[in-house]
């Protein structure tokens, strides 16, 4: 069979496939939070974005992570003289040259975070440069990506809390909530369990309630709790109940509680996903895209859990994990995050919506999303 060319005698869109990236170019923007913020073990008042935009074949691509400014000088000083000039069609191989950029500096943090941002915008830039949404890019496993909502923070109070489960819950129909406890390092946890009652009073029987201790509390401390919230409220998601760093103590928690435990937020290479699911830490492996390497870390991040049959959850940035979490059999959920969906529907256009308890990616090129310049200057630090 003679294979169809062009007049150039290159097959279609052989063009395309060959281009290479011709710049990166990042922006950094800190939005304040609607009102103070606390989990278990530390508070904020805002919320730092760094945007990468990467250029090539025609298209522009777009990534971001919730770092610090210092991971978008990761990009311009390390990064961006391995991104410029190479395949815009070889993600993987440039996300391995940043990697290595890297090495003197230390992977996991501020690089990570930086890597991260750019192996979104890459992969978002090859797909728009091919036509396709990134999620038939990468493959569908499943239409849509079940969501979670998530905030309940420890400074909210009763009233503030019960309308923000009002709306996931009511307003949007998400059948599964999560909030804040452990707060002050778990020497609260009279108030952690009564902010729990409140929750199950507010959603009712019919939806899945979920903590987030952040690692505030001790393992012995963390077992009492956990078997009380399952008994007495339902709770069936026992988010970081110790240190994600305590892997044994994550394992006497899973061992010991009803609610499946959870964590891994802070894995920025597969070495640390490895050995969460090696020691048993976990009942589902937490993977946040803006921190694990981007889309290529994370697609194998889900492979590491996928072997030992466990189920992946995206960690925040839902918008930027839709097309992603698609492509994984062996994925729970995404994390609804209050402030991620605050920003994602003020900075860029095309964010999905949360009701119905799913986001379903759409059919325009890459995630489909475009910063919004205009609405975000007024946040943009550098």
């Amino acid at each position: 069979m003679t294979a169809v060319t062009d007049v150039t005698g290159k097959p279609p869109g052989r063009a395309l496939v060959d281009a290479t990236v011709e710049r990166l170019g990042t922006t950094v923007y800190k939005v304040p939070t609607d009102q103070p913020e606390a989990d278990g073990t530390i508070a904020w008042d805002s919320t730092v974005v760094v945007v990468v935009e990467a250029s090539g074949g025609g298209c522009t691509g777009l990534g971001w992570s919730y770092a610090g400014k210092a991971s978008a000088s990761v990009v311009e000083e390390k990064l961006s003289a391995e991104v410029v000039g190479s395949p815009v069609c070889d993600v993987p191989g440039t996300n391995e040259k940043m990697v290595r950029a890297v090495r003197n500096l230390g992977r996991p943090g501020v690089s990570a975070e930086a890597i991260s941002a750019v192996d979104t915008a890459l992969w978002d830039l090859k797909a728009r440069v091919l036509g396709l949404p990134l999620s038939r890019l990468f493959g569908r496993s499943r239409d849509e990506a079940p969501i979670y909502g998530s905030g309940g923070f420890t400074t909210y109070s009763d009233d503030t809390t019960r309308a923000q489960l009002e709306t996931w819950a009511g307003e949007w129909g998400i059948p599964r909530v999560k909030i804040k406890i452990g707060e002050s390092w778990g020497s609260r946890p009279e108030r952690d369990l009564a902010r729990v009652r409140l929750a199950r009073s507010v959603v009712g029987d019919g939806v899945e309630l979920y903590v987030d201790a952040n690692g505030g509390y001790s393992r012995k401390q963390a077992v009492r709790l956990g078997r009380h919230m399952a008994e007495e409220s339902g709770v069936v998601w026992f988010e970081e109940p110790v240190s994600s760093d305590d892997l044994a103590g994550l394992r006497e928690v899973r061992d010991q509680c009803a609610a499946d435990v959870a964590a891994g937020e802070y894995g920025y290479d597969l070495a640390y996903f490895a050995r969460m699911v090696g020691a048993g830490a976990v009942d589902c492996l937490q993977v946040d895209v803006t921190r694990c390497g981007g889309y290529t870390q994370w697609l194998r991040a889900a492979a590491v859990a996928g072997a030992s049959n466990l189920e992946v959850s995206g960690h925040c940035a839902p918008n930027l994990h839709a097309h992603v979490a698609t492509a994984v059999p062996n994925l729970r959920h995404l994390e609804y995050f209050h402030d991620h969906h605050r920003i994602e529907h003020m900075l860029f256009d095309g964010a999905l919506s949360p009701k119905g308890g799913a986001l379903v990616p759409g059919d325009a090129a890459g995630h489909g999303m475009s910063l919004k310049r205009a609405d975000a200057e007024q946040y943009r630090v550098a």
